[in-house]
């Protein structure tokens, strides 16, 4: 077995893995961008490692620190958990060529099949797997999306070749929109996936997004261990899972799990993976396959009792599956609500970063929390937004959805808005119970005009965790002197003053002086902290009411910043790159 695993992932995930691996008695090595020095995966891990930097691509993207990371801790095994390297064929390439260390993930040929979707559709198809209408290379140009619409119609998708999870994915309806909606695909699939190839899927008109959990050994074992519906999604990104899937026959399901055991040897897999289909009166077509552990994972390991965290611990080993296919028994009925950072508010989706001032999550027969966070934690703009994952086990689906509603109930999570009410919304909706809901539904049936984040609670006096410093320090140490850094309190660090309390420093706002104050009749403001990746108008520029003005990433997402009234914009604060904060000021409109 493993005797020590660095974890190359952060927040949920990264707590997920190590617990698994204390459960089995191996050691783990958290590693940590500066924004992160004190998250919950450093303070569980036995050792951790600072990568340096803030954003992903200074730290969690960043190989050499990682390489590095591994090599000073003596680690034998690295976990790349989900996101970021997690599908990196060519990280997972230099992690299996070091002396020792074992990659607990798919080998780096497989990853580099099913990790681009378009290879990945050539081997679902040699698997004898249909997959959905959809072009074999990638493309680049608006024509191509022009000319696949003709042939298919609209709407198509355009994702990323080398994506996943909702992430760089586009719609569009019409040929007006497909220019931007190339841009922005790429945009973002670059950003979290550092590659920016696309390639184009018809957008079925209402499927379900139904996924098998497949698992395979280096001893010629591979199985699937079940499927999960996935069908509950805003912005083509899962919101609730649940397992089994709900009207589902046997005879579809077994032939679904048959076609992701043979998707995956045909590309030589090993370890947990997800093959992802879109079902849809009774035919399921191939979408892509995940090279790792889901989010959704939970679903299945409390419908099966088996633990894949821990079966990829084994697997990595060289160990054999503790199980082979005849001896799963799925019972009972599971549901994960994801609790991510976002004001469901009108049905906005909008990315709420900030400091958790309370969490206090619910427990009961059948409930399960996973989380990244604790009260007193920051929800940083630059990474994902998932605070954590609400499971659920009922003995059928009615049990479970009633047993979520009353754990939804009882979470307590202040300082940011989440997604929890528009859970409610969901699982109180009679389409839901009835499971007559689509991957399309969310975005196009469900009303959520009423649901409001709850107000944030006022902060307590001294309640806000003062801000650290770094400051140098040489130390002794038995005889022997060490340079070392050291973060403390600011005040802590500041020299004595007299006359009274140090000013506080001012914010720095891309919007210059007025950027935080209130917002007139005729400015344009930001709803969140995050970075301008366009503007979209010029000064002179005549505008309508609820035209976008610029484009705003935050948490890995995109966000079209509109106008509220109609008119003439007689100033442009901000350009492409500026970091803002929530209440700045982008245009002005007269």
């Amino acid at each position: 077995m493993l005797t020590k695993v660095l974890i190359a992932n952060r927040g949920e995930i990264a707590v997920r893995v190590i617990r698994a691996c204390q459960e089995s008695g191996i050691g783990t090595v958290a590693v940590y961008s500066e924004l992160d020095r004190d998250a919950l995966h450093v303070r569980l891990a036995d050792e951790a490692f600072a990568l340096g930097g803030e954003t992903a691509a200074e730290s969690y993207l960043n190989t050499d620190a990682i390489l590095d990371a591994i090599r000073r801790s003596g680690a034998d095994g690295v976990h790349p958990g989900y996101g970021f390297f997690s599908e990196n064929a060519d990280f997972a390439r230099a992690i299996s060529e070091m002396d020792d260390v074992a990659w607990i993930g798919p080998p780096p040929e497989a990853i580099e099949v099913m990790g681009d979707k378009i290879s990945s559709r050539h081997a679902a198809t040699a698997a004898d797997v249909e997959g959905v209408p959809g072009t074999d290379e990638p493309i680049t140009e608006a024509t191509e999306v022009y000319a696949f619409a003709e042939q298919h119609g609209f709407p198509v998708a355009i994702k990323a070749a080398y994506g996943g999870g909702g992430r760089g994915m586009k719609v569009v309806t019409d040929a007006d929109s497909i220019h931007d909606a190339i841009e922005s695909a790429q945009r973002e699939a670059l950003a979290y996936f550092g590659r920016d190839e696309i390639y184009l899927e018809k957008y079925l008109t209402w499927p379900r997004h139904v996924e098998m959990q497949v698992i395979a050994d280096t001893h010629g074992h591979c199985v699937w261990v079940g499927e999960r519906d996935c069908s509950a999604q805003r912005r083509h990104q899962k919101l609730i899972e649940e397992s089994p899937a709900p009207a589902f026959s046997d005879d579809v399901r077994r032939a679904m799990g048959e076609a992701s055991v043979r998707v995956a040897r045909a590309c030589g897999y090993v370890n947990a993976g997800t093959v992802e289909f879109l079902y849809q009166d009774g035919e399921f077509f191939f979408l892509e396959m995940n090279t790792r552990l889901q989010v959704e994972h939970p679903v299945t390991e409390m419908v099966s009792g088996i633990d894949l965290a821990t079966e990829q611990l084994r697997v990595a080993a060289g160990e054999p599956l503790s199980f082979s296919q005849e001896d799963i028994d799925l019972r009972g009925h599971a549901i994960e609500v994801r609790i991510n950072a976002e004001d469901p508010a009108g049905g906005a989706f909008l990315p709420s970063p900030g400091r958790l001032t309370a969490l206090r999550v619910p427990h009961g027969f059948g409930v399960r929390w996973d989380g990244g966070y604790e009260a007193g934690d920051e929800v940083s703009q630059f990474y994902d937004n998932l605070v954590g994952k609400l499971i659920v086990w009922g003995a059928d689906r009615e049990i479970a959805r009633k047993r979520m509603l009353r754990a939804l109930d009882e979470l307590v999570v202040e300082g940011v808005a989440t997604t929890a009410p528009a859970h409610v919304a969901i699982l109180s909706h009679p389409d839901f119970a009835a499971a007559e809901h689509s991957t399309r539904w969310v975005e196009e049936t469900l009303d959520l005009s009423g649901v409001r984040a709850p107000a944030p609670r006022a902060p307590v006096d001294g309640e806000e965790p003062e801000a650290k410093v770094r400051r140098d320090v040489d130390v002794e140490v038995n005889g022997r002197r060490f340079a070392v850094k050291v973060w403390v309190p600011e005040s802590a660090a500041a020299p004595a003053t007299v006359g009274g309390p140090r000013a506080a420093r001012p914010r720095r706002s891309a919007a210059g002086d007025g950027g935080a104050g209130v917002a007139g009749a005729g400015t344009v403001t930001v709803p969140m902290q995050g970075t301008i990746v366009k503007v979209l108008v010029e000064v002179g520029d005549a505008v309508e009411a609820g035209q976008a003005v610029c484009v705003l990433e935050a948490m890995k997402m995109e966000n079209n910043i509109s106008a509220e009234t109609t008119g003439t914009v007689t100033e442009v604060k901000v350009a492409p790159g500026d970091s803002v904060g929530s209440g700045d000021v982008v245009v002005v409109i007269e």
